[in-house]
């Protein structure tokens, strides 16, 4: 097995590494002056089994070039099985066409990647589970459910929690959450007026003196997340908590969490965190390296991965 990394998050690939006893692959990934990408492989993967780790999180172009101009150069030189690692995939949330004449960019990037040179994709908590089906090779979408859920079950001050979906669209998460802690459910019913922004409209469930979790697959903004936690605690919530796979947090979302009602705001590393979010007092990171780590050691000794999650 070889594991080598892009730029995007090189700690959660040394964690993995360090988990699973690998030494990172030596490789050059640099810039000419115009900014393109320019890749060299420094070791010999000749018929090797070579694990990729790059999420395509912000600058998601950037990122995104690494990672297919890395997998063009594995494929060239003659690794016999290419799996791109990807914790967070961008322009997931372009997995449809939302109006006239729009893309399925999600398709594109797809497309992308198995043509680069991909034989196998590796992703964590897809925005729309159908994306698998968008590669023309094998795809493992693997679950942060029981890193996140393990936290919450070690919450100190929290007892008789009701699990909480920011929306409608989230509750299938929302009701997987609860089950695994044998919770109650509610749901933030809203409307979206215009992208980035959200008006909470009423809360579906019994939240008055409870501690509320809500979970989320990305928070990017943090419009959603803090008003449904206004809206929360205007209901009569002891407490509101947030749990999100992907801190993707974008312009003042930083900012914003630290200002809102929520207590805390739990994301995992699969896209690495920024000064701001490290400095943050009430947002905190899990390491998804382990369950990453187990997947890459099943993946490339050919047994079960959805045994992780059984």
């Amino acid at each position: 097995m070889k594991l080598l990394t892009c730029n995007a998050n090189r700690p959660l690939a040394e964690a993995i590494g360090s988990y699973l006893n690998v030494d990172l692959t030596k490789a050059m990934i640099k810039r000419f002056n115009d900014m393109e990408v320019f890749v060299e492989i420094q070791e010999n993967v000749r018929g090797r089994d070579v694990f990729v780790l790059q999420p395509t999180s912000y600058p998601t172009n950037d990122n995104l070039m690494e990672l297919l101009v890395t997998l063009d150069a594995l494929r060239r030189a003659s690794a016999r099985r290419v799996t791109a690692v990807i914790p967070y995939y961008g322009y997931s949330r372009q997995d449809r066409k939302t109006a006239a004449r729009t893309p399925i960019t999600a398709k594109l990037v797809a497309n992308l990647i198995t043509t680069a040179g991909a034989n196998r994709v590796v992703t964590i908590d897809l925005h729309a589970g159908q994306i698998q089906g968008f590669f023309d090779i094998p795809t493992d979408n693997l679950y942060a459910q029981p890193v996140l859920v393990n936290d919450m079950k070690n919450l100190p001050d929290v007892t008789d929690p009701v699990i909480v979906s920011p929306d409608v669209g989230g509750v299938a998460r929302a009701r997987a959450h609860a089950k695994s802690l044998d919770a109650d459910l509610a749901i933030i019913d809203k409307r979206r007026e215009r992208a980035g922004e959200s008006e909470v409209m009423n809360i579906i469930g019994d939240v008055k003196g409870r501690h509320c979790i809500m979970v989320d697959d990305i928070v990017d903004s943090a419009g959603t997340l803090c008003n449904a936690a206004v809206a929360l605690k205007e209901a009569g919530a002891a407490s509101v908590r947030a749990y999100v796979t992907h801190g993707v947090l974008t312009g003042g979302a930083v900012a914003r969490v630290a200002n809102s009602p929520l207590k805390e705001l739990v994301i995992t590393d699969t896209i690495a965190a920024t000064e701001a979010v490290q400095m943050a007092p009430n947002i905190r990171q899990l390491s998804i390296a382990p369950l990453l780590a187990e997947a890459i050691l099943r993946i490339s000794e050919d047994r079960s991965v959805s045994s992780l999650f059984s």
